[in-house]
């Protein structure tokens, strides 16, 4: 795992799980639940990759059957953030054949889901990995998902930008607009809001950059600008203020982030990681030669 991850805790993730198991199970698994009836029987599984990439959400993942047994046993064989090849084992489950089929899908879906994000962050972060610039992450997220899609990018070497709108003050082009100019939008949010909050200002133009300077922002951002103009802004921020951070941000890809990287930005933010990821192909296969009965195991449930 990357060491800047942070797995979100058990009291944030549980109802999350709850919920999408009882929109999967609904009011039972009619394939599992016919095929078994009622019969207690435990067996072995494998996830495999279907092809290459960065893992993430296996922790999730086995925190999904844990929800339908406690019996079952999850171990990855791929740590978060490592790389799998394709045909390679990533984790071994082991516990109640109705619970490994009841879960499969949604553990399958997170864990797809957060390693195609955490494998295309990694191809952004190698661009410019021995530069100090970092990438950060945006907004742009599945409602309902944001702190596991967040998640996934910090294992794939990001660092989060604010998780949402009570994080910190971002003042953009619609925030400009309302309040008259960037000088009149910093004057009335910063006599509004709880220290320690800081302040960024979105801008387009040198003009822009300036105003933001004269009227104390944190965090100047530099959005969409052609690289020259860039440039010319770092300089300008470096020049008045060396402790104000300086971000770039609008349309950034892996051709282009190097270049933005070398203007000498301290962060580069980016949606791409996560609205132009692909699921990582898995899969889950159940080792029938491991099937047995038991009268021991308790009776698969959603628990709360």
């Amino acid at each position: 795992m990357s060491a800047i991850a942070t797995l979100p805790t058990s009291i944030v993730l549980d109802p999350l799980i709850r919920g999408w198991l009882l929109e999967d199970i609904g009011r039972g698994d009619r394939t599992t639940q016919g095929l078994l009836s009622g019969e207690v029987r435990v067996g072995q599984a494998e996830w495999t990759a279907k092809e290459s990439g960065i893992i993430a959400g296996l922790p999730i993942a086995a925190r999904v059957f844990q929800h339908l047994s406690d019996t079952v046993s999850f171990v990855p064989i791929v740590g978060e953030g490592e790389q799998c090849h394709r045909g390679q084992v990533v984790a071994r489950l082991h516990g109640q054949l109705e619970a490994l089929l009841l879960g499969e899908r949604v553990a399958l879906n997170l864990g797809m889901r957060l390693s195609g994000i955490a494998t295309l962050t990694r191809k952004y972060v190698d661009q410019i990995a021995d530069l100090p610039t970092r990438l950060v992450d945006t907004r742009k997220t599945t409602p309902g998902l944001r702190i596991l899609e967040k998640y996934a990018t910090q294992v794939g070497g990001a660092i989060n930008h604010r998780m949402g709108l009570d994080d910190g003050v971002m003042i953009k082009d619609n925030h400009i607009a309302v309040a008259g100019g960037i000088a009149e939008a910093i004057a009335q949010i910063s006599s509004r809001i709880p220290y320690p909050l800081t302040i960024e200002v979105e801008t387009e133009t040198l003009e822009q950059v300036q105003e933001a300077l004269q009227h104390g922002a944190d965090i100047i951002m530099l959005d969409n600008m052609p690289l020259d103009m860039m440039q010319q802004a770092v300089q300008m921020i470096r020049q008045n203020n060396k402790r104000i951070k300086i971000e770039a941000s609008g349309n950034v890809t892996l051709e282009t982030i190097r270049a933005v990287a070398e203007t000498g930005v301290d962060y580069i933010s980016s949606s791409a990681p996560i609205t132009r990821s692909t699921w990582l192909d898995l899969s889950m296969n159940i080792d029938v030669s491991t099937m047995e009965e038991t009268s021991i195991l308790p009776e698969v449930s959603a628990k709360p």
